[in-house]
C-alpha cells in the first residue's frame, strides 16, 4: 500500500486526484491546496455551486471519503511556498512514497521539484498546452533530470497567435480575439494520462522501466505544430551537467532563489 502526496486540486488536479484515489494500491493521500472554491470554478469542477466559499482541499477530501471510506486523507489548506507552513509540508512529503504536481506556475513546480529531490521521492507532473491542443506528462525519479533540466530542453517558443494587443484608446480599432482556454475534455485527457503514469511509476520507483522522461500528447492536429492528433511523442531527456538547479555544487536552489528574489523585487 502506498502514500501519495499531491499539490493542487484545480480542475486538472482534482481529476487526477479522483482517479488515483479510487485505486486500491493507494491507501493514504496527503493534499496541499490553498484556494477557495469560487463560482467561476463550478463549470470546470466536480463540486456543486453550493460549495462555493469552502477550501478546495476540504472539498476534495470529502469527495474522496465518499468514494473510498477506507482511504486516509489529510488536507492542508496552504500555499506550497509559504515559509510558515514549510515544516508541515516537509513532513508530509517525507511520509509519501510518490508525489503528484498539479499546479500551473513555474515557481511552485520548482519548489515541488526541490522538495521531491530533497526527500528522494519519484513524482509526476501534467501540463496542458494553451488552448488544449495537447499536453505534457513528465515522470521524475531520484538521480534523474529535474524539472529545470526538462523545462530548459523543451521548445516552448511556438506562437499560435501573432495578432497585436488591442488598442483601447482608438475607437473602432480591431480587437484581437482572446486566447481560448483549454476545454475540460482536454484537461481531463491529460489528467487521465497523468494518473496512469503516476500509477505506473509507483510500481517502478527507480524509473528503469521508462523509455522517456516526458511524453508529449497532441490532442488536436494544428498546422505548423502537430501533424496528427493523439500521436504520442516520447522525449528521453537527460540530466544536464550544467543545470543551475540540480548539478553538483549548485546546491539545488539557485533557480528557486532567483524566483524568490524576483518576487520580492516585484512586491517592493
Amino acid at each position: 500500500m502506498a502514500c501519495l502526496v499531491q499539490v493542487g486540486a484545480g480542475s486538472g488536479g482534482m481529476a487526477v486526484l479522483d482517479l488515483l484515489g479510487r485505486d486500491s494500491r493507494i491507501d493514504t493521500i496527503l493534499l496541499i491546496e490553498p484556494d477557495i472554491y469560487k463560482p467561476h470554478n463550478v463549470h470546470r469542477h466536480y463540486f456543486p455551486a453550493e460549495s462555493c466559499g469552502r477550501p478546495k482541499a476540504d472539498l476534495a477530501a470529502g469527495w474522496l471519503a465518499e468514494r473510498r471510506p477506507d482511504l486516509r486523507v489529510e488536507a492542508l489548506v496552504a500555499d506550497l511556498c509559504d515559509p510558515a507552513r514549510a515544516g508541515r509540508i516537509d513532513e508530509m512529503v517525507s511520509r509519501a512514497d510518490i508525489g503528484v504536481c498539479a499546479v500551473d506556475n513555474d515557481r511552485a513546480k520548482l519548489h515541488w521539484d526541490w522538495l521531491m529531490r530533497r526527500h528522494s521521492k519519484p513524482w509526476t507532473l501534467g501540463e496542458v498546452l494553451a488552448g488544449g491542443i495537447g499536453g505534457f506528462v513528465h515522470m521524475f525519479v531520484p538521480g534523474g533530470p529535474c524539472f529545470a533540466c526538462v523545462a530548459s530542453q523543451l521548445q516552448r517558443e511556438t506562437k499560435v497567435d501573432d495578432s497585436p494587443p488591442p488598442d483601447y484608446s482608438a475607437p473602432g480599432h480591431a480587437i484581437s480575439e482572446a486566447s481560448i482556454p483549454a476545454s475540460i475534455s482536454s484537461v481531463h485527457a491529460i489528467a487521465s494520462l497523468h494518473a496512469l503514469s503516476t500509477l505506473a511509476l509507483l510500481g517502478d520507483e527507480d524509473g528503469r522501466g521508462w523509455d522517456s522522461t516526458t511524453r508529449l500528447v497532441p490532442l488536436r492536429a494544428v498546422p505548423g505544430i502537430f501533424n496528427r492528433a493523439l500521436e504520442t511523442v516520447n522525449l528521453p531527456f537527460a540530466r544536464l551537467a550544467d543545470c543551475l538547479n540540480c548539478s553538483p555544487g549548485k546546491g539545488g536552489g539557485d533557480l528557486l532563489e532567483a524566483f524568490e528574489c524576483l518576487n520580492r523585487a516585484a512586491g517592493s
